[in-house]
């Protein structure tokens, strides 16, 4: 089945009710921030989005469907650090309608490109919920290699489980 065609772009400001029906979507959200767990009113998540959007070490992105530029998610890059030439991937697809068709690896790779070619970044890591394996399979296809376990460190579903530490550097990375 071909990816849906997806482009990314910034985020707006008015697009906070749209994050707000995500976050309020225990499914959506289960294995995504934290922050993301606790209801939220949409205030709040106002409030959040205007702050994601003024993050000067973090590069966020939205996932539009080509053609008819629907949000369907967001990922980027956040706590860029310019002196060690790192950060960490993030990703939600908020629209749960679109999971499984291979728009997470699509993502994640162009996302990753970015990191390397505009962001001049040398290391990009990220954390995945182990159960989630569909990030850690769409990870792994776009160039992220397992370095290590984060034992009980992520509590969803009534139960404590473990998190995975991936990372790719620019030399492994091929475009």
């Amino acid at each position: 089945m071909p990816v849906p065609s997806i482009h990314l772009a910034p985020l707006h400001a008015d697009q906070a009710a749209v994050f707000h029906r995500w976050i309020s979507d225990p499914v959506a959200v289960r294995y995504s921030l934290t922050a993301f767990q606790r209801p939220h009113t949409l205030p709040q998540v106002e409030q959040w989005l205007a702050a994601t959007l003024q993050d000067t070490n973090s590069h966020s992105l939205g996932i539009y469907l080509t053609g008819t530029d629907e949000l369907i998610g967001y990922a980027g890059i956040s706590g860029i650090s310019r002196h060690n030439c790192s950060g960490e991937y993030f990703i939600l697809l908020g629209e749960k309608r679109y999971w499984g068709q291979g728009i997470g690896t699509e993502v994640t790779r162009r996302v990753v490109a970015l990191g390397f070619e505009q962001l001049q970044l040398h290391r990009i890591m990220l954390t995945v919920s182990e159960p989630n394996q569909g990030g850690v399979t769409a990870y792994l296809r776009a160039g992220f290699q397992l370095e290590g376990r984060l034992r009980q460190a992520c509590y969803r579903d009534g139960a404590f489980h473990d998190k995975l530490l991936m990372s790719v550097l620019r030399a492994e990375w091929h475009a």
